[in-house]
C-alpha cells in the first residue's frame, strides 16, 4: 500500500465542495488500504482529510513545526505526529514517508510544498506522482499559468506533465498511488 501526500489549506475555504472534497479524499485513501501523509494540523482542508482519513481506519502520519505546535493546532489525535524545527526540515520529511502527492486547494503554503515536489521531480531528487485535484475549477488558473510557462519556453512540455489532473477523489488516490516506490537522493533540502 502507498503512502500519500496530502498539501492543503489550514483553512476551510469559502465554498463547501472544497471541505466535502477534502473528507472524500481521506475516506478514498482508508477505503484503499493507504496511509495518509499530511502537514500535522487540526484545522482546515488538513483537519479534514485527517479525521477521514482516521475515520476509514487509515494510518495517518502529520509533520508539523514547531511553530505551528505552539499555535495549538497540532492534530494530536493522528497514529503518529512528527515535530520539526523548520519548514524546510517538514517539507524534506513528509517527502521522504510519501510515495505519491495530492494537492487539494489552498494558498500560499499548498502551492510552496507542491512546487518544490515538482521541482525535486525535475531534478531526479524524487520520483513520485502529483495530482492536482482540481475541485470546482480551483486549478484551472494555476494549470493555464503552467501551460503559457510551457508556450513561453520557460517550462519544458515533459515537465508540465510531471503535474496530473483528477477530477474525483477516488481518481486522485489511483493516480497519486500508482507508483509506490520513489527513488531519492541522500538529501532532499536546496
Amino acid at each position: 500500500m502507498a503512502r500519500i501526500l496530502v498539501f492543503c489549506g489550514s483553512r476551510s475555504g469559502t465554498n463547501d465542495q472544497f471541505i466535502d472534497a477534502a473528507k472524500q479524499l481521506g475516506t478514498e485513501i482508508g477505503r484503499a488500504g493507504h496511509t495518509l501523509v499530511y502537514g500535522g494540523g487540526r484545522v482546515g482542508l488538513m483537519g479534514a482529510v485527517a479525521d477521514s482519513a482516521l475515520a476509514a481506519d487509515a494510518e495517518v502520519i502529520g509533520v508539523i513545526t514547531e511553530q505551528l505546535v505552539d499555535r495549538e493546532v497540532a492534530h494530536r489525535d493522528v497514529t503518529e505526529l512528527e515535530i520539526v524545527s523548520t519548514m524546510h526540515a517538514r517539507k524534506e520529511r513528509m517527502a521522504e514517508l510519501a510515495d505519491g502527492v495530492i494537492m487539494l486547494p489552498g494558498g500560499f503554503g499548498t502551492l510552496d510544498e507542491t512546487f518544490e515536489i515538482l521541482t525535486w521531480n525535475q531534478l531526479g531528487l524524487v520520483s513520485m506522482p502529483a495530482v492536482c485535484l482540481d475541485v470546482d475549477e480551483y486549478f484551472a488558473p494555476l494549470l493555464s499559468f503552467i501551460a503559457g510557462a510551457v508556450e513561453a519556453g520557460f517550462v519544458d512540455r515533459h515537465d508540465s506533465r510531471l503535474l496530473q489532473q483528477a477530477t474525483n477523489p477516488a481518481e486522485a488516490v489511483t493516480m497519486a498511488a500508482s507508483q509506490a516506490s520513489h527513488q531519492q537522493s541522500s538529501s532532499l533540502a536546496p
